[in-house]
């Protein structure tokens, strides 16, 4: 069963401009149904944020890569003006991609195309899944990584 201006994969169907909080709302039921990729996962950092602001989010490495079955945690922030701006992404698990500030985990807009490109049509899974794809790209998915468990 499909939402309001929402396919069945959750990406947005038309650039009709839907209520914030309906949107994340929308997000937030696909996430805790776990529809979709199966190498994510996404909920709310406290499960009382009426404004859907701060969000938990967990990525499994991709075989093939020095990834490969790591589990790396992050934390979203959904700004006021989501989706229209992206949202603040940080991992919290240590990680080496180039993407990835190395002080602070943080993943920088301007040297990951998806935050540096935005679109409001994208979504939390979309931006997840983008991240994965990060991994495995040539630039990174040889790079030496931090001992498992490690956070920022």
């Amino acid at each position: 069963m499909g939402y309001p201006n929402m396919d069945e994969k959750g990406k947005m169907m038309n650039e009709a401009m839907i209520p914030r909080s309906f949107r994340l709302l929308l997000e937030l039921e696909k996430g805790e149904k776990g529809i979709g990729d199966q190498s994510i996962s996404y909920g709310l950092a406290k499960g009382d944020d009426n404004s859907f602001t701060n969000w938990n989010a967990t990525i499994i490495g991709p075989p093939g890569t020095c990834f490969d079955m790591g589990i790396y945690m992050l934390t979203l922030r959904c700004g006021d003006n989501y989706p229209q701006e992206p949202p603040q992404v940080r991992f919290t698990s240590k990680i080496n991609m180039t993407c990835v500030n190395q002080s602070n985990g943080v993943v920088e807009p301007s040297k990951f195309a998806m935050l540096k490109n935005w679109n409001p049509a994208c979504n939390i899974e979309a931006l997840l899944t983008g991240l994965r794809h990060e991994m495995t790209t040539p630039a990174n998915k040889k790079l030496k990584q931090p001992p498992e468990g490690s956070q920022y």
